[in-house]
């Protein structure tokens, strides 16, 4: 009797397992599921958890990974504007953004399909989108020239837009440019026309400073001959003020010829003395003879 308590205790647990896996199934955290009704598309569980479902061949269960995918194009061969063959290779981020829409565009929602047929599209957008760019909007000795950001959202926008178009349920996180390359047929003469750039960078450069140069020096000469005119005004202005000045004395000197002759003396005498100074000197010769006649000097007094 025990012995068969615990057998049918054994095989009631297994019938409750086997039910659950008939009649549930669970969502994994990095996971998408599609629930499929006679084969057709009916629900999508996105949300970590247990649910319930039909057994098959009523309803079936099919599991997409949620997380962002990505992967390197090959890099391809594309035409600039200016006719330069340039090799360009493109990394990409996407994921599944629409499960349900997802599934049956692809055999199986088979992610690898879902890949070639992004790299398919990005193959298209990059020719376009590469095919509108100078080489010089790629490879530039003047950093500030370069349209890496451009033209990689130009490349993700066309690429969202078939994305969209055909509704595959597929979304693009991100998109960049991996590499650029050049054929070796033609990478001499890009480093030619990178050579002939800098030169002409370097051109331009000189000249401008030639000219910010020749307006500084042209400045300068401007500023002295003002200053000199200023100096020659002043010079004018104050020897004016010493001739009139000289002409206010000289009608009182032609009035007396001879205290006139005492001021010259008496001026010779003044810039011929220093301090300390000892004169030897002929008291008959002028300016020395105002000593001639001094009174005397009493020492006592």
């Amino acid at each position: 009797m025990k012995k068969n308590l615990i057998t049918l205790i054994i095989a009631a647990v297994l019938l409750v397992i086997f039910a659950l896996l008939l009649f549930t199934f669970q969502v994994r955290q990095s996971e998408v599921v599609v629930v499929s009704t006679f084969l057709k598309p009916t629900a999508t569980e996105t949300n970590a958890g247990l649910y319930t479902k039909w057994p098959w061949p009523v309803q079936s269960i099919n599991r997409f990974d949620s997380r962002v995918q990505t992967f390197a194009d090959i890099p391809s061969e594309t035409l600039t504007a200016d006719s330069t063959m340039l090799l360009v290779n493109v990394f990409v981020g996407w994921k599944i953004s629409d499960a349900k829409e997802f599934f049956p565009k692809f055999p199986g929602g088979s992610t690898l399909a879902a890949q070639r047929q992004l790299e398919n599209m990005l193959r298209s957008a990059k020719a376009a989108v590469v095919g509108k760019h100078n080489l010089s909007d790629f490879v530039n000795s003047d950093p500030a020239q370069l349209k890496f950001t451009d033209i990689e959202k130009e490349i993700q926008n066309s690429v969202e837009a078939e994305l969209a178009k055909n509704n595959y349920g597929i979304s693009l996180e991100f998109l960049g440019i991996k590499k650029l390359g050049l054929p070796e047929n033609v990478t001499q003469s890009v480093f030619d026309r990178m050579k002939a750039e800098r030169t002409k960078f370097i051109t331009e450069a000189q000249f401008k400073g030639e000219a910010e140069a020749t307006k500084i020096k042209s400045a300068a000469e401007r500023q002295a001959a003002d200053v000199i005119a200023n100096a020659q005004a002043d010079a004018t202005r104050i020897e004016g003020a010493g001739v009139a000045e000289a002409a206010k004395t000289l009608g009182v000197f032609q009035e007396n010829p001879t205290l006139a002759v005492f001021q010259l003396q008496l001026e010779a005498l003044r810039n011929s003395l220093g301090q300390k100074s000892t004169l030897i000197f002929d008291e008959r010769t002028p300016p020395f003879d105002l000593f001639k006649n001094l009174p005397a000097v009493n020492p006592g007094k």
